[in-house]
């Protein structure tokens, strides 16, 4: 059983290992141009496991102690987390042990394959989401670690890597906008966060677009 669902898992995951060990390397990388050991990135990426979080992470390391202001950033960096997560409690449900690991190691990449992918007959579902999560986790955790131990021997000026997530978000929108013919949701996303940035400023504009945003969308389909 848990060998099937291994095999059916690892080819949805193979394109996630080539992005994710990228931006795993470049977060090792980032990591170390800023005087952390190998430790930090590997243990960063394995118990944080969120990868846009982690870069701002670095900078919450080098200022001061501000425990209230790494929580609300956290909280508005990861706010789709939210959305993801009540998306998935019916598939969730019943999973045992693995559902805290599910929830735990919860990306939008494994997000994205559990949600839509339906494995095989013979293949438990539970064990499938699983190794899906975990094969992603391992993929990120090992590119940190890279990324880190090169950065003891390789020496390059580190300057706008933090922006390897944003244009991976960026990319990400331009594939659904390509997949999907309704491009209304993608506009009042766009209109939603520029009206809040403009109001609340970069910093804080976050959870009010998707505020927003959810309550748009919402009135949209009642008018369907």
């Amino acid at each position: 059983m848990k060998q099937n669902a291994f095999r059916a898992a690892l080819p949805h995951t193979i394109p996630i290992a080539v992005g994710f060990l990228f931006l795993g390397m470049s977060y090792g990388f980032l990591m170390r141009s800023k005087g952390f050991s190998v430790f930090y990135p590997m243990l960063m990426s394995f118990f944080i496991f969120a990868g846009s979080m982690e870069f701002v992470t670095v900078n919450l390391l080098l200022s001061a102690f501000d425990p209230v202001r790494g929580f609300f950033l956290a909280l508005m960096v990861n706010a789709r987390h939210l959305f993801y997560g009540i998306s998935m409690l019916d598939k969730y449900k019943n999973m045992g042990w693995k559902k805290f690991y599910l929830i735990f190691g919860m990306c939008d990449e494994s997000f994205t394959i559990n949600c839509n992918v339906t494995p095989p007959p013979d293949v438990d579902r539970g064990w499938f989401m699983f190794f899906v999560t975990l094969l992603n986790q391992i993929y990120w955790v090992s590119g940190a670690t890279l990324g880190a131990l090169l950065g003891y021997v390789i020496r390059f000026d580190t300057k706008g890597i933090e922006f390897v997530m944003t244009a991976l978000f960026i990319v990400m929108f331009l594939n659904q906008w390509e997949e999907r013919k309704d491009h209304r949701p993608a506009l009042t996303g766009i209109g939603c966060s520029l009206l809040c940035l403009l109001v609340f400023g970069s910093e804080r504009f976050i959870l009010p677009a998707m505020a927003l945003i959810i309550l748009c969308v919402t009135y949209s389909r009642k008018q369907r």
